[in-house]
């Protein structure tokens, strides 16, 4: 027996089959598994020999109507489509970056029974700010979701334990950037600058590779596959057009 027809037996015996008459006529949810595993297969990335980067957020975009129909299941279809992507994964030699996110949403050019899937590798981030040095922060730094305080003289992202900012990124190096941050008087946005700190892959903003920047408010970097994004708090309605320059 397949594992899409073993995922699918599940879900009827944990149900009662109450699933199956509900989509009898609509998105099959071993449709759904299937194009996930697809998804996978399709956008793997090589990173070794044996092991190869593959997304691990996902949005499943159905008609208004097959949405309502699978609100009462959705989060037991997502634990278990979950857990069939992890026994494929594991497979294939497939590494996911961090946990693995199903989110169903409505889309309005879908009919019933049509779907389909948007995907993305997003690396886990892990940091030490508690959340009242969160909210005290005169700039942050956003990533995956996640924000963190970019207080002076400033942290460094990176792979590695020692980092102030680790993200599970394998295109990230152990010390990859360092951002350092001055704040100036009061009414006047701080100086926020990046460096890269020698990494395998350097740092890009606005898909250019730089040594070095001058980042403002909405500045956007890019360490391997993964973005940080600025947000200068007290001064974020008056900010100018996200940018950067060269130091």
């Amino acid at each position: 027996m397949g594992g899409l027809q073993r995922f699918e037996q599940r879900l009827e015996s944990m149900i009662s089959g109450a699933f199956a008459r509900t989509f009898r006529s609509a998105v099959q949810p071993v449709e759904i598994a299937a194009a996930l595993e697809r998804e996978l297969d399709n956008n793997a990335q090589i990173l070794s020999r044996d092991r190869r980067l593959v997304p691990n957020t996902f949005h499943v975009e159905l008609s208004s109507t097959d949405l309502e129909r699978l609100a009462p299941y959705d989060s037991t279809l997502a634990r278990e489509l979950s857990d069939t992507l992890k026994k494929h994964a594991d497979g294939q030699a497939y590494v996911f970056p961090g946990p693995i996110h199903i989110d169903f949403e409505s889309a309005d050019d879908l009919t019933t029974g049509r779907f389909r899937i948007r995907s993305q590798a997003q690396a886990k981030v892990t940091g030490t700010a508690t959340h009242t040095q969160v909210r005290r922060a005169h700039a942050l730094l956003e990533v995956n979701g996640s924000q963190h305080p970019l207080q002076p003289p400033g942290l460094v992202v990176g792979r590695g334990t020692d980092a102030d900012i680790r993200i599970n990124d394998p295109g990230i190096s152990r010390r990859h950037a360092e951002f350092l941050i001055t704040l100036g008087r009061e009414g006047q946005d701080p100086l926020i600058e990046v460096h890269d700190l020698g990494s395998t892959n350097g740092i890009r903003i606005d898909d250019r590779k730089v040594p070095r920047a001058t980042l403002r408010n909405g500045s956007a970097v890019k360490v391997g596959n993964t973005t940080l994004t600025v947000r200068i708090v007290e001064t974020m309605q008056d900010a100018e057009t996200p940018g950067w320059a060269d130091v």
